[in-house]
């Protein structure tokens, strides 16, 4: 019986062999790259939800959001916070000193906010940022504020998933070259208690006393309390925001 054989040139091995190096060489970049840490990633997703976003970007006030009552993070359930209880026994006056001489630093390397009215420090709190994702550095501004609302993302298929309603007193910031469609923010965060270590998916996650603190003494000013919402406008502009620092590898 006569046996046939494919013959393969030295041409055509040479070309199998790179593209099998390219192949092999996507598949390790696709797996690997959700593992690396947030400061060597990238992640384009919003981080809020992103009609909400749009919303506010339109300068358009949301409405109270549905008030849900299971959370997920990376797989673990966690019973979501209810604005109305956090709100019942606890009075918060609105700080009305003026935006320009208030503004907040974020201290990735020690994991801490610290909150300065003209050269005071009136608050410095333990807080988590970014692990999963990158909290971005530089200069920010405030440019609106929720009570609460949905925050969702990650990958299921690596463990990385977060399905969060009624995240707590969220003040979004951005610049000139984080877009405000990100929906990168300081909030309340109900779902851990590991303050003081890299946390969050960006965003820069605080215990929720602390957050309610800080989003009543930041501008813009809550004119109105009974609205869900607070947009900057020239009359009541956004309080400035500094990031710095590298976080700790965990």
């Amino acid at each position: 019986m006569q046996k046939y054989f494919l013959r393969i040139t030295k041409y055509e091995s040479r070309w199998i062999k790179i593209l099998s190096f390219l192949g092999i060489l996507t598949l390790s970049i696709y797996f690997l790259r959700p593992l690396l840490p947030a400061s060597d990633i990238h992640r384009e997703e919003p981080l809020a939800d992103a009609r909400i976003l749009s919303q506010l970007e339109q300068g358009i006030n949301v409405t109270s959001p549905v008030q849900e009552t299971e959370a997920e993070f990376h797989g673990k359930v966690a019973v979501p916070s209810i604005i109305d209880d956090l709100e019942k026994d606890m009075v918060v006056l609105g700080d009305t000193t003026p935006s320009e001489d208030k503004h907040i630093e974020v201290d990735l390397a020690n994991q801490r906010v610290y909150a300065y009215s003209g050269a005071k420090k009136v608050f410095d709190f333990t807080v988590s940022t970014g692990k999963w994702g990158r909290t971005p550095t530089g200069e920010f501004t405030i440019w609106a504020k929720v009570k609460s609302q949905k925050m969702s993302g990650g990958n299921p298929a690596i463990g990385t998933y977060y399905y969060l309603p009624n995240v707590p007193y969220v003040m979004f910031f951005s610049n000139k070259d984080i877009e405000k469609s990100r929906g990168f923010s300081f909030h309340g965060a109900y779902w851990h208690d590991n303050f003081g270590y890299p946390m969050s998916h960006g965003c820069v996650n605080m215990k929720i006393s602390d957050a309610q603190h800080l989003f009543y003494w930041a501008n813009p000013h809550v004119l109105n309390p009974t609205l869900w919402s607070t947009n900057t406008t020239k009359e009541n502009p956004g309080t400035k925001v500094v990031i710095y620092g590298e976080p700790p590898r965990t």
